[in-house]
């Protein structure tokens, strides 16, 4: 796994695969959808495109997850992540992956499938390893990355939805005191959200 920047290209074609999420469940969810073509015909796997010429990264991301219906106007952010560069990841011969995170907002009808962190299903390629190893990388730009943190949570959010995004994110229990000084520090508190029927309710954020 190559950290940000994509190596030469050579001999090897360039795959572009988008992770792409949204807000939802118990945080964050990433969408996979059946490969309608072989390798792998029928099988979930994430969205992704070979990359044109003359193509920006984040213009394939894009229209990688226009396979799965969702459309440049559901787009709330895009930006790009590792590059995957194991020779034999795929059967076609050697492939170099570009990964990019797609956030969108909410989206109702999808050609696809939303999924948790820890659930998702049997995925073709490497797209196991690819979500396994871009995890973490998202975990640390969450509050750190402003763009991508407001792309992903919207102009205003709960207390409840971050804590919720984090943990998704982490995998781990998150310190609500940290993350409040956290939240403090990058954003504006705005009210207090409706009660949900059991203690106080939650603060609602907002971003500068």
């Amino acid at each position: 796994m190559t950290e940000l920047s994509a190596p030469g290209v050579g001999s090897s074609a360039v795959s572009v695969d988008a992770v792409v999420l949204r807000v939802g469940g118990d945080g964050t969810q990433v969408l996979v959808h059946r490969r309608a073509a072989e390798p792998f015909a029928g099988d979930w796997a994430l969205p992704g495109v070979l990359l044109g010429a003359g193509e920006r990264i984040s213009e394939a991301a894009v229209r990688a997850a226009g396979k799965a219906a969702i459309t440049p106007d559901d787009v709330t952010g895009v930006g790009q992540l590792v590059v995957f560069d194991e020779p034999h990841r795929d059967p076609r011969g050697p492939t170099l992956s570009i990964t990019a995170w797609v956030t969108v907002g909410d989206v109702e009808t999808v050609d696809g499938r939303w999924v948790s962190w820890d659930e998702p299903p049997s995925l073709a390629f490497d797209h196991a390893r690819i979500l396994a190893d871009v995890r973490p990388v998202l975990a640390d730009r969450l509050w750190r990355d402003l763009g991508f943190t407001a792309a992903l949570l919207g102009r205003e959010f709960s207390v409840r939805t971050a804590l919720a995004v984090t943990a998704s994110l982490t995998g781990g229990d998150v310190d609500r005191g940290n993350l409040n000084r956290t939240l403090k520090r990058i954003a504006v508190r705005v009210d207090e959200s409706a009660p949900s029927g059991v203690g106080r309710p939650g603060a609602v954020w907002r971003w500068p």
